[in-house]
């Protein structure tokens, strides 16, 4: 996987492929062209703001799948953290482990303060395009509220 500039709206969303809690592997390009795809990345599994932003995505999770979505969190914690943070909190949606950081700088995720991993959501149409990028390090809710606007 190459080294990107951040995504922006408009751009045709990266296609990667990365190994998922329960050790199957996501590949994005076979999943565009049948759903619209909400890519949430976030710093660290059971750290309170993650777990909120998870349980938030889980609690409207319905709302996704009835607009067409879905729904697809990243870290770089390994797939068994995921799989006891998925667990844990009943996350209905499959989680990237992403050890090495790949998809994170493929899709030009910022640092927050310079050192910790960012919190960016994507709506990616489709089609394959960014329709939404959304980053806020501290609004869990946010990302949920706003994803959803998106796909209406």
């Amino acid at each position: 996987m190459a080294v990107n500039v951040a995504v922006k709206v408009g751009d045709r969303a990266p296609a990667f492929r990365a190994t998922l809690q329960d050790g199957s592997t996501l590949d994005l390009a076979d999943r565009i062209g049948r759903t619209a795809i909400v890519l949430f990345f976030y710093p660290k599994d059971d750290t309170p703001i993650c777990t909120a932003e998870a349980c938030a995505f889980r609690d409207a999770y319905e709302e996704f799948t009835s607009a067409g979505a879905e729904v697809v969190g990243v870290s770089s914690d390994s797939a068994e953290s995921h799989a006891a943070f998925a667990r844990r909190h009943r996350l209905p949606f499959p989680i990237v482990s992403d050890r090495d950081g790949a998809v994170r700088r493929l899709y030009g995720v910022p640092r927050t303060l310079g050192f910790l991993p960012g919190r960016v959501t994507y709506v990616i149409d489709r089609e394959g395009i960014v329709r939404l990028v959304f980053n806020s390090a501290l609004s869990s809710a946010g990302h949920v509220r706003r994803a959803l606007d998106a796909l209406q």
